[in-house]
């Protein structure tokens, strides 16, 4: 199978496509989405699944007719290190061990 992205006419998909790509330099939450997906997988697919975020965003917006607010790139990465955390304590847990937390930093 192709890793590659297909190209599609949508003129929608292609707005999305080009504000997910400008994501990179934002200093916002989806900026730090965006980077991290670039750094798990190659820079077309993370375009894409960011695009679909935003489509996402986009839906929920003028379907329930809330405003987004950005949390900032500080909140998206705390919280990731809070989800990461946990995944660590419950697979630790899984395997009988006990995750202590270190408090001088290393």
């Amino acid at each position: 199978m192709s890793g590659k992205t297909k190209r599609v006419a949508n003129r929608a998909a292609q707005a999305l496509r080009l504000a997910a790509a400008a994501l990179r330099s934002s200093q916002s939450a989806l900026g730090a989405y965006f980077r991290r997906l670039c750094g798990r997988m190659d820079k077309p697919k993370a375009v894409t699944a960011a695009a679909h975020k935003l489509a996402r965003l986009i839906y929920t917006m003028l379907t329930k007719g809330e405003e987004y607010t950005d949390q900032g790139q500080g909140y998206y990465e705390e919280r990731y290190r809070e989800r990461v955390l946990r995944q660590l304590a419950q697979r630790a847990e899984k395997m009988g061990m006990k995750l202590v937390v270190n408090e001088q930093p290393a």
